[in-house]
């Protein structure tokens, strides 16, 4: 035979354990709704940087590549019989991860511009103790799950030369 008083203190201690329910139980599902809710925006800014990286990569390559165009071009003075070509073709092999067609070429050089892929014959325009300028542009497109957020997005650069 049991004591009463071993029975009362029994159901006492698991009493208190059979009333409560699990943690779990009030909360089931709110981590998938919240996870849910808040994915697609971490995505979004997630490629949104990527986007924008991809767009800085994209300025800094064409930076570097119109400054080694222009030096050169600096250094050809009179070696060349199309000063235009020869400089957008070391534009791009100086940025080879950006599509070559894309880049538009403008050259200044003894204070007459140039622009496009060619100009045969002005080779003349070079000459010692004056600038040669080099401009160049190339269209970025900032877009996030081929949503575009600007269709005027346009990288720049522009080196001056000076040989004396």
């Amino acid at each position: 035979m049991v004591h009463p008083m071993v029975g009362r203190i029994k159901n006492r201690i698991f009493a208190g354990l059979k009333a409560r329910k699990s943690p779990l139980a009030k909360d089931d599902g709110n981590i998938l709704v919240e996870l849910a809710l808040t994915l697609p925006v971490l995505m979004l800014l997630f490629t949104g940087v990527i986007s924008f990286a991809i767009a800085y990569g994209n300025q800094l390559s064409l930076t570097q590549a119109v400054g080694i165009g222009g030096e050169y071009l600096q250094q050809l003075r009179g070696g060349t019989t199309d000063p235009c070509a020869s400089v957008l073709s070391a534009i791009e092999n100086a940025a080879p991860y950006l599509t070559a067609s894309n880049i538009s070429l403008t050259i200044t050089m003894n204070g007459n511009k140039e622009s496009g892929s060619s100009c045969p014959g002005d080779q003349t325009d070079l000459e010692q103790g004056t600038p040669v300028t080099v401009y160049a542009t190339y269209p970025c497109t900032l877009s996030i799950y081929s949503m575009k957020f600007t269709s005027a997005c346009q990288l720049s650069a522009e080196v001056t030369e000076y040989e004396y």
